[in-house]
């Protein structure tokens, strides 16, 4: 039986809670939308004394926290953007269907991290 490490203690929990549904959006295949169905489980924490009661498993690699698209689409979306110097790169990104809005290839830009740094670039004022 599968089970999750409590994000909290660090203990190991095989008791599930719930599960709930995540619809990611992925890359396009063959110039059709994907849909991904993703089964996340919540676990109860083992030990009595632990700040949280329950939590999600992990999904790494496939999606971040809060996450609304698969890391795959994140960094295609920021590949078009930083190869197209940004604004150029909405309009071409939703021509090949990787967004529906123009301006999501910009915010996949900015989220991308600094070299060096584990924190997103933050958007300058002008």
């Amino acid at each position: 039986m599968a089970g999750s490490d409590c994000p909290g203690c660090g203990s190991w929990s095989r008791r599930i809670h719930s599960s709930y549904l995540r619809f990611p959006a992925d890359v396009p295949s063959g110039g059709r939308r994907v849909v991904l169905c993703l089964r996340g489980r919540r676990f109860l924490c083992p030990v009595n004394s632990c700040g949280r009661r329950t939590f999600a498993e992990r999904m790494s690699g496939l999606t971040r926290r809060y996450g609304r698209r698969t890391e795959r689409l994140r960094s295609t979306l920021a590949a078009v953007g930083l190869a197209l110097a940004g604004r150029a790169g909405g309009p071409v990104g939703k021509s090949l269907r990787l967004v529906r809005q123009p301006q999501h290839g910009a915010a996949a830009r900015r989220s991308l991290a600094r070299p060096g740094s584990s924190r997103p670039a933050r958007r300058r004022c002008r």
